[in-house]
């Protein structure tokens, strides 16, 4: 459960990079499960950037609620824009079939991935956008390259570019060179 919660706190950590590939190294998720605010703050930014495409279905948002000090009555008034019901999981109103028409592929249940990758990997993974013309959203991401997601946190983060250099024939990721500051400072992303 506990990094359930921290998936929302993972939405509110955009910027910087690390090696592309599998056994890439990850960025460290300094996580506070004792800081609140700190988290409320991860949940606001994950239901307003994140839940449009990806769900958390098997997080409830009453459960959301008691994990991260709010009254029902203020994830209602604030958090919750699919449903009505406190005690629903957090599901998505976009059909599988069109986010596979529009995105190559259904945007997985983050809970899920959460759990799958950990977190580490997720926050590492947003932090890794970089411009890249070539793809579609015009955007690439060194974790997981050719990823057909946008980089939707952009505008808090900023636009970086991807420095490579070549290493025994091998596109080696280097480092990210900001391009365009976001409105979040890197302190705080």
């Amino acid at each position: 459960m506990k990094k359930l919660i921290v998936a929302f706190l993972l939405a509110a950590v955009p910027l910087l990079g690390l090696a592309a590939g599998g056994g890439a190294h990850l960025d460290k998720a300094n996580i506070d499960l004792s800081d609140q605010a700190s988290l409320q703050r991860g949940a606001k930014l994950f239901v307003n950037y994140c839940l449009s495409c990806h769900s958390a279905k098997y997080q409830r948002y009453n459960r959301m609620a008691k994990d991260l000090g709010l009254t029902e009555e203020e994830v209602k008034e604030n958090l919750m824009f699919t449903t009505d019901k406190i005690g629903d999981t957090m599901e998505i109103a976009m059909a599988e079939e069109d986010a596979a028409v529009w995105f190559g592929t259904a945007p997985p249940d983050l809970s899920v991935i959460t759990r799958a990758r950990g977190v580490d990997w997720v926050y590492t993974y947003l932090r890794s956008f970089y411009l890249d013309e070539a793809r579609p959203f015009g955007v690439n991401n060194t974790v997981f390259p050719d990823v057909g997601m946008p980089n939707v946190l952009w505008q808090l983060q900023g636009a970086q570019r991807a420095v490579f250099h070549e290493e025994e024939g091998k596109k080696v990721f280097e480092k990210f060179e900001v391009v365009e500051q976001g409105s979040m400072n890197p302190q705080q992303c």
